[in-house]
């Protein structure tokens, strides 16, 4: 889809320089951190470069950190990760890759306490495999073991979203401030309007919360009321929001107009209140915050506020498809997992749809 020319090409570069800076930053954080991996590694990561992000990457990076010192604590006693060699990586068998697995239950690392549901496995499982294979199809290691560790079962997760007068309360209780703390009712004022943006953004549109973080004053469009956004692997996407959204964000920018503390050279929409491009942690906060008080017996986050706007959308349109790109779902089989639970509504919507008996004045036609 082309986007207009009211998105300018400033609009446009200004994202990108925060996706940017963003890649350099977890760059750099990979740079450091293959220092305490073992030297092969950097094999491994030069190889799988050009098809993962650098997000993916550090991802790898955690998950290896953790691997390798499972070895080096059960298999390879006295070694460090560092010291370790592709010829002990081919002595792994498929059954230490299980007990790792098993080990990830509940285990130590850098003297904190952890442990991994079966998601946070599986992936960890994915990252290893995805390293033997590097080097086993590279004829570097002659044997991959761990092809034949089962994944382990992934149960589907109860979709957790808000209903009914849930949102009207959320969005109440970031407006009034009703519940919160003495102490934080101090930073209330300032933050009010901003907060209630940020939560009409997320229940109007379903954007995610690193696309969020990412907007600029720059991405608004008020005249058709749409929103450029960056999503997964760097696409561009123009999105949409109602009057509503469009009220909240305009009560938003007109007190960042009058606010002098405001740099002129920051571009971010959503600022903290010392002044810089809002944090994913810092917008994790202030929905838990506001959640807490509204549905305290849901643990909402901003994945769950997109939930909540994917599952009023399917109602209303009855369009997976259409859900599902407006969401930035690559695969429609993704929306239709997450959003099944709906069909329930409309299994019992159509119960009275097909009749038995015939009515009385059915028999007189």
């Amino acid at each position: 889809m082309p986007f207009p020319l009211c998105y300018n090409i400033f609009a446009m570069r200004s994202t990108e320089n925060y996706y940017q800076d963003r890649n350099l930053r977890n760059l750099d954080k990979i740079d450091e951190l293959l220092a305490e991996l073992p030297p092969f590694c950097e094999d491994f990561f030069r190889g799988v470069e050009t098809r993962t992000s650098p997000l993916t990457r550090l991802n790898y990076v955690y998950d290896l950190r953790i691997f390798f010192d499972f070895l080096c604590k059960r298999k390879f006693k006295g070694k460090q990760p560092t010291e370790l060699t592709l010829e002990n990586l081919e002595q792994i068998t498929d059954t230490d890759v299980e007990i790792f697995l098993s080990y990830l239950s509940n285990y130590r690392y850098n003297d904190r306490r952890l442990s991994c549901d079966e998601r946070a496995k599986a992936r960890k499982l994915s990252t290893v495999r995805s390293l033997f294979k590097y080097f086993f199809n590279k004829g570097l290691i002659s044997v991959n073991h761990t092809a034949k560790v089962s994944t382990p079962k992934l149960h589907e997760k109860e979709i957790i979203r808000l209903e009914g007068d849930e949102i009207p309360r959320l969005l109440d209780t970031a407006e009034l401030g009703n519940g919160l703390s003495p102490h934080m009712e101090g930073y209330h004022e300032r933050t009010k309007v901003r907060d209630c943006a940020i939560l009409s953004l997320f229940l109007g549109t379903g954007l995610r919360i690193s696309e969020l973080v990412g907007l600029n004053d720059e991405n608004l469009n008020f005249a058709d009321k749409s929103f450029i956004v960056t999503r997964k692997g760097g696409n561009h996407a123009i999105l949409y929001f109602s009057d509503e959204v469009a009220a909240a964000l305009e009560a938003y920018l007109e007190q960042k107009q009058n606010d002098p503390r405001v740099p002129p050279e920051e571009h971010a929409l959503f600022l903290s209140m010392q002044y810089r491009r809002i944090t994913v942690r810092a917008v994790e906060n202030l929905v838990k915050k506001y959640a807490q008080i509204s549905s305290p017996l849901k643990n909402i986050t901003p994945h769950k506020l997109r939930s909540t706007y994917g599952t009023a959308l399917y109602r209303e349109t009855g369009d997976i498809y259409i859900v599902a790109d407006v969401l930035g779902h690559k695969d429609v089989n993704t929306t239709r997992k997450h959003y099944a639970a709906i069909t329930e509504d409309k299994r019992r919507s159509v119960a009275g749809k097909v009749r038995l008996h015939k009515d009385d004045s059915e028999d007189d036609e």
